[in-house]
C-alpha cells in the first residue's frame, strides 16, 4: 500500500510538471510597430524575467506602420499591440469600437525629417519623393503636421513614397531612390552616419500625439482581463528599468536588433527618455490630435472623445494600490 501510494504521488509531480498543465504560464500574442527603443518594453521585461514572475508566455512580432499593425490587431491573431495611435483611431471612427487604447507608452512624436546636406530647409522638399514606411502611419502624419507647420500642403508639395519599414526607410534613402525621409530613432542615427542632415528636428517642435501605445481589444479584456492586469504590471516594472538603467536598454536592443553603435544607442535612448511616459499614462490631448486629423476625411471623427478610445482601470489599478508608489520609490 505504501508503495502504490508513492507511486502514485510520483506520477502526479510528473504530470504537473509536463507542459501544458494548469501550472503553465498565460500564452499572449503581440505586436509592435517600429524598430524603436519604447517597443523594446516587452524585450526588457523578458530580460529581466518580469514576463516569467507575471505568469506570461509572450510571443511579440514585428508588423510595421500604425495601419498595418492595427489590420493584424482586428484580425484577430494579435491580442495587444504596441504601436502608433493614428491607425487605432482611424479605425473606431470608422466603426471598429472595439479597440481600446490601455496605456501609453509616449505622447509625444520623435520622428525627424533628414536629407541630403544640400537641402537645408523644409520649403526646398517642393516636389520632391519623401520616404515613410506608409500612407496613415505615424511618419506619414509627423510629415505633414511639420510641413503645415510651414505652410506646405502634402497633397500638392510632397511626393510620398511608402517604403513598408525603417529599415526599408533608410536602404531607399541611402541608395537615392528618395530625397528625404521620415524617421525615428535609431534609424535617424544611421541615417546621420551615412552623411544625410536634419532638415527638421522632431523632437524639438513636440507635437503632442499618442506615438506608442498599449492597446488591446475590449473583447480581449472581457475574456483575458487579469491576464492583460499582470502583462500591465510587467510593463510599468519594465518602464521603470528602461528609466533608470540604460545599459539593460542597450543590451536588448543589441541582442534583439543587432544595434552594437553606442553613438546611434545614446542619441535614441536620450531623445526617447524624454517623453517617454513612466507611468505608461494615457492622455487625451495626444489622442485629440489625431481625431482632428482623421476628421478631415470622416466627419463622424467629430463625435467621437478621446476618452471613448481609453481603458483606464489597469493604470487606475495601480494607482489606487500603492503598486506604482512603491515600484518608484525603490531604490533598485
Amino acid at each position: 500500500m505504501r508503495t502504490e501510494k508513492l507511486t502514485f504521488l510520483c506520477l502526479l509531480f510528473l504530470l504537473c510538471a509536463l507542459p501544458g498543465s494548469v501550472n503553465a504560464a498565460d500564452k499572449l500574442v503581440a505586436l509592435y510597430s517600429a524598430h524603436a527603443v519604447p517597443y523594446a518594453m516587452p524585450w526588457v521585461a523578458e530580460e529581466l524575467g518580469l514576463l516569467k514572475k507575471y505568469d506570461i508566455d509572450l510571443e511579440f512580432v514585428y508588423i510595421p506602420s500604425s495601419s498595418a499593425a492595427t489590420a493584424a490587431l482586428l484580425g484577430g491573431n494579435v491580442e495587444v499591440g504596441l504601436l502608433g495611435g493614428v491607425g487605432i483611431v482611424n479605425a473606431y471612427v470608422n466603426g471598429a469600437t472595439d479597440v481600446v487604447f490601455i496605456g501609453s507608452i509616449k505622447n509625444t512624436m520623435t520622428q525627424s525629417i533628414l536629407a541630403k546636406p544640400e537641402i537645408t530647409k523644409l520649403e526646398q522638399l517642393k516636389g520632391k519623393r519623401v520616404g515613410v514606411t506608409r500612407i496613415g502611419s505615424n511618419t506619414h502624419y509627423f510629415t505633414v503636421q511639420a510641413c503645415r507647420r510651414a505652410g506646405m500642403n502634402t497633397d500638392k508639395d510632397i511626393i510620398f513614397v511608402q517604403t513598408g519599414g525603417e529599415a526599408e526607410t533608410v536602404g531607399a534613402l541611402v541608395s537615392g531612390r528618395m530625397d528625404a525621409a521620415t524617421l525615428l530613432p535609431p534609424s535617424d542615427a544611421k541615417a546621420i552616419a551615412q552623411g544625410f542632415r536634419y532638415v527638421v528636428f522632431g523632437p524639438d517642435i513636440g507635437i503632442p500625439y499618442a506615438a506608442s501605445t498599449i492597446t488591446t481589444r475590449r473583447s480581449v479584456i472581457a475574456k483575458r482581463g487579469p491576464m492583460l492586469g499582470r502583462f500591465m504590471r510587467a510593463m510599468a516594472e519594465a518602464s521603470r528599468a528602461m528609466h533608470r538603467d540604460r545599459e539593460i536598454v542597450y543590451r536588448v536592443m543589441e541582442k534583439k536588433l543587432r544595434i552594437k553603435d553606442r553613438g546611434v544607442l545614446d542619441a535614441s535612448y536620450t531623445i526617447e527618455m524624454k517623453v517617454m511616459e513612466p507611468r505608461l499614462a494615457l492622455k487625451a490631448p495626444a489622442i485629440h490630435p489625431m481625431l482632428e486629423e482623421v476628421g478631415r476625411n470622416n466627419t463622424r471623427a467629430g463625435d467621437v472623445k478621446p476618452e471613448s478610445l481609453m481603458d483606464r482601470r489597469y493604470l487606475a489599478e495601480m494607482e489606487s494600490s500603492g503598486f506604482f508608489n512603491q515600484l518608484w520609490s525603490e531604490k533598485r
